[in-house]
């Protein structure tokens, strides 16, 4: 990629408020906290000159080494040779850190003018390692926690968590479908349960507070995912059959 430049149609560097306005959303708690961060990022990503690409790789390079941390420490936290807050905190914060690095790459690549088919790969596979490598410490942790996990769960767990990230791939384009389209607060405080920067936040909280809590989230979430990948199947049919 190019090295980044004002909008052509503007004389003075483009304001968070610019960066924020292209956002593409991703739930209540990223619209508010997460996208909004990114926004911070990119305005001083432009300022030092920074392809997007480096922040794409900061995200991968952040979350991939706190998911590692989280893994060498969850043997030793149930052990109890290792406190879990500190474990707990670095995750929390590490992990929305990351994340405001991935809404930042797209803000800074669409306002100045920089977004591309490489770009766009490359996103897309790094938010996929960094969730592999976030999924792994979950599971790691349940089952330093809980010995006897089932690996039913885990592989579970593994496989329905991708669900988010496949769906929002799909959901770019013009044959870009939604269950539901409502954008009323009711519906969209229920959605948080697949707004990832919300998920990632509780993972972190559970880390933090209570690791042994680890399994329930890990039950929980393949619960979630199950429904909302079995739903998708039924709504895809029907929009297919009626097509």
């Amino acid at each position: 990629m190019s090295q980044p430049s004002p909008p052509a149609d503007s004389g003075s560097a483009p304001t968070a408020a610019d960066y924020y306005a292209v956002n593409r959303g991703g739930g209540l708690f990223s619209e508010a906290l997460s996208q909004r961060l990114g926004a911070q990022v990119a305005v001083h990503a432009h300022k030092h000159r920074l392809a997007p690409t480096v922040l794409t790789v900061l995200n991968l390079g952040l979350g991939g080494l706190v998911s590692i941390v989280v893994i060498a420490a969850a043997e030793p936290i149930a052990d109890g040779r290792v406190w879990a807050w500190p474990i707990g905190l670095l995750a929390l914060l590490g992990w929305q850190v990351a994340y405001a690095f991935d809404c930042a790459d797209g803000q800074l690549a669409r306002v100045t003018g920089q977004t591309s088919l490489a770009g766009a790969r490359l996103d897309v596979l790094c938010d996929v390692a960094v969730q592999i490598s976030l999924v792994a410490a979950l599971a790691a942790t349940a089952e330093a926690q809980v010995p006897d996990t089932p690996a039913w769960l885990l592989a579970a767990f593994a496989g329905t968590w991708m669900v988010n990230l496949v769906t929002s791939v799909m959901q770019t384009g013009d044959k870009a479908a939604s269950m539901v389209t409502s954008r009323s607060f009711p519906v969209r405080l229920i959605k948080l349960v697949r707004d990832y920067g919300a998920v990632i936040a509780l993972a972190g909280l559970v880390l933090t507070v209570a690791p042994q809590w680890t399994i329930w989230f890990v039950g929980l979430f393949t619960l979630v995912n199950a429904a909302f990948l079995a739903a998708s199947v039924m709504f895809s049919a029907r929009e297919a059959l009626h097509s």
